[in-house]
């Protein structure tokens, strides 16, 4: 494990800026879904299955990222991700079909899913070593990134085209890849001291039958609560735009208030977590998500549905990082593997099944399927506090 306190803070930092780097790269991308949409001429039907080449790389590549991180560190698979990441937010503006959206996203769904797996699996670790509830910090990171680059996507949206928009996240991606990576790569790994031993052949010995059945109902979760991150990432802006009349800027600001809320229930995630536990503050923040998801899809104006945007986001700020940071803890990188396959999946099908439940009722009816899963993240986490140990 890195020798001194300073390694440690060294380490955190830079993870810190892969976390950000994700949600800058991602939220400028979801922000000029409405222009591909208008480019391709997909319906929400066909927007969704293109979509889910997104999903469909992401959930592939996660299953096999856990065995690269315990082969060559989850080090050098987070910078490697990275970089394909950068390079493949550039092609959705290229295509003019959904069937060519559909493929470029599979290869940005593939980086974006390795991305995730190795840099949570990194984080555990250190979580794990520094015994501090820091968890929550690495994903306000996401969030603020996300913010930024949903913002930024805003403010140029009536300015620059996607593909001219998208080229510039690819450049700036890669100097910030270039940076954070090689700090990264310096960086040795942290090893939790109370980390299960490795059998001869490098695999850790797997665990029990009820270690198991904790790490699925933390990645369910998991599932529940990123089910609503992507359904606002892919679906808020359009919701706003076309459902209740807003300008592209100002359909644009509705992910940053959602991102925004987010950031701030993170920084003072750790500080809620130490007061609270784990159970009582999944618990609070699934119910305020039901509650802002309600009025943010079935409000008839758009500064209440920002408003229920923003508080669903402060609701749903801890939930993902306290289910993989759980899971982790109880089954090593397997649990991180396991937790987040199970909440990136969520997060990346969901947006595909709300354009089918868009296509079938309405877009308002369909996102107020992210306060019904919210709300059985909070009866999961109920029902199973007392098992996993966590008050």
């Amino acid at each position: 494990m890195p020798g001194s306190r300073d390694d440690l803070t060294r380490l955190r930092v830079t993870l810190t800026a892969f976390f950000a780097l994700d949600g800058f790269v991602f939220a400028g991308w979801v922000v000029r879904i409405p222009d591909i949409k208008e480019q391709t001429g997909a319906s929400a039907g066909t927007l969704g299955m293109a979509l889910l080449g997104v999903s469909a790389g992401a959930v592939v590549t996660m299953t096999l990222t856990g065995r690269l991180c315990r082969r060559y560190g989850s080090h050098p698979v987070t910078v490697v991700c990275a970089v394909l990441l950068c390079l493949s937010v550039a092609l959705p503006p290229l295509t003019h079909s959904a069937l060519a959206l559909g493929a470029v996203l599979l290869l940005f769904g593939s980086a974006y899913g390795g991305i995730n797996v190795a840099f949570n699996s990194a984080a555990v670790d250190l979580v794990a070593v520094l015994r501090r509830p820091v968890m929550p910090s690495f994903h306000a990171a996401f969030s603020l990134g996300g913010m930024a680059g949903a913002g930024l996507g805003g403010l140029v949206a009536g300015s620059l085209s996607p593909a001219r928009h998208l080229l510039a996240l690819t450049l700036t991606g890669l100097l910030v890849t270039l940076v954070a990576g090689r700090a990264l790569l310096r960086c040795e790994p942290a090893a939790p001291p109370d980390r299960t031993p490795r059998e001869p052949d490098g695999a850790a010995p797997g665990p029990d039958g009820r270690t198991r059945r904790l790490v699925l109902t933390f990645g369910l979760i998991a599932l529940c609560t990123a089910y609503g991150e992507g359904a606002m990432a892919d679906w808020g802006a359009l919701h706003l735009k076309e459902d209740l009349g807003a300008s592209p800027e100002l359909a644009a600001a509705g992910y940053s208030c959602f991102a925004l809320a987010m950031t701030v229930g993170r920084l003072t995630g750790t500080t809620l977590l130490e007061r609270l536990g784990r159970t009582p503050t999944v618990v609070a923040g699934g119910t305020v998500a039901v509650a802002g998801m309600l009025l943010g899809s079935l409000a008839p104006s758009v500064w209440a549905a920002l408003f229920g945007f923003a508080v669903t986001g402060l609701g749903l700020a801890n939930l993902f990082p306290v289910a993989v940071e759980r899971a982790g803890a109880l089954g090593g990188p397997g649990g991180v593997a396991t937790a987040s396959t199970l909440g990136y999946g969520g997060m990346l099908l969901g947006p595909p099944a709300i354009g089918f439940l868009a296509e079938w009722f309405s877009l308002p009816a369909a996102l107020t399927s992210v306060a019904v899963l919210a709300a059985v993240a909070v009866l999961v986490a109920l029902t199973t506090g007392r098992a996993a140990g966590s008050r």
